[in-house]
Parts: structure tokens; C-alpha cells; sequence
């Protein structure tokens, strides 16, 4: 299963400067509780934002630079090779940015896991428009935001509709 993950605001933004535009340490946590032991596909700014291999997970970078190195890290030149490799070490993959890489990957995705951040929020990345003739929400779990989560925000998982 190829399984997007991101956390977006409500106009779909995802990113400003390279950097997320919020810090909600409940959705880093289910984060890491989804993509923990499996392989994660992320292109190159995004690594360069989160600045290390994440750990207890292969960390798959497609990057078109060449003599670009990070140790701990696999770098492909392309996103059809980051998956087949990907797809070789575990069926359960996930894909977690940046803009570029969701365009590509949302039409070999099963699902999506999507933090919806109650917020509107300056951007210069998005992520593309869910189309619900495609995908279905099949969960959501909402949390109000407090003193360690700066907005209201939504786990919600949509499956990829057959047929």
C-alpha cells in the first residue's frame, strides 16, 4: 500500500520558505506512530527542511542533483525508482513531500493521511486538490488546539474510490 502523508492547512498549504507553517507536536506523533519501520519517499527540500535521516525508517530522497550525499540516506534520481526500491523493503510505503513529489505520487497512492490544520496560513507550496470522486474519507479524529498545539486541526485518512 503507497500511503500519502502531509498536514495541510485549509486552503491546502503546506509550506512556506522550505518550512512548515505550524508546530503541533500531536500530529508529529502520528507522524511517527504511522511511518515508523517502513520506507518513507521525500524529495530533496524536504529533506534538506527536516535536516536528518528520520529515524527506524529507510529515508528515500529523489533528487535530480548530482554529487548531492546525506549519510543515512538513499538518493534516487527518480520517484518511480524511490518506489520500486521502496516497495522491494516493505509493501507499506509512504510518501511525505514535498509539493513536487505529492503532484507526482497522488495517482499511485491508496491512501491518504491528511492533518487538516484549522488555519489559513500564507504559502508558497500546496498540495493538490482531493477529488472526491476519487477518494473517499473513510476516518477522521479532530483535536482542539491547547498550549503545545497552536490550531485546531483533524486526522482524517481517505481511500482511493475502485472503479
Amino acid at each position: 500500500m503507497t500511503t500519502i502523508v502531509v498536514a495541510m492547512g485549509e486552503k491546502n498549504e503546506i509550506g512556506s520558505g522550505n518550512q512548515l507553517l505550524w508546530h503541533l507536536p500531536k500530529d508529529l506523533k502520528h507522524f511517527k506512530d504511522l511511518t515508523s519501520g517502513h520506507p518513507i519517499i521525500m524529495g530533496r527540500k524536504t529533506y534538506e527542511s527536516i535536516g536528518k535521516a528520520l529515524p527506524n525508517r529507510t529515508n528515500i530522497v529523489v533528487s535530480r542533483k548530482k554529487n548531492w550525499f546525506q549519510e543515512g540516506v538513499l538518493i534516487v534520481g527518480s520517484l518511480k525508482e524511490a518506489v520500486k526500491f521502496a516497495k522491494k523493503i516493505d509493501e507499506n510505503i509512504f510518501i511525505i513531500g514535498g509539493g513536487n513529489v505529492y503532484e507526482q505520487t497522488m495517482e499511485i497512492a491508496d491512501r491518504l493521511e491528511v492533518t487538516l490544520v484549522k488555519a489559513n496560513l500564507k504559502a508558497d507550496t500546496y498540495f493538490p486538490k482531493i477529488n472526491e470522486k476519487i477518494w473517499k474519507k473513510t476516518g477522521e479524529i479532530c483535536h482542539e488546539k491547547d498550549e503545545k498545539n497552536q490550531y485546531d486541526f483533524c486526522f482524517q485518512t481517505y481511500e482511493k474510490v475502485n472503479g
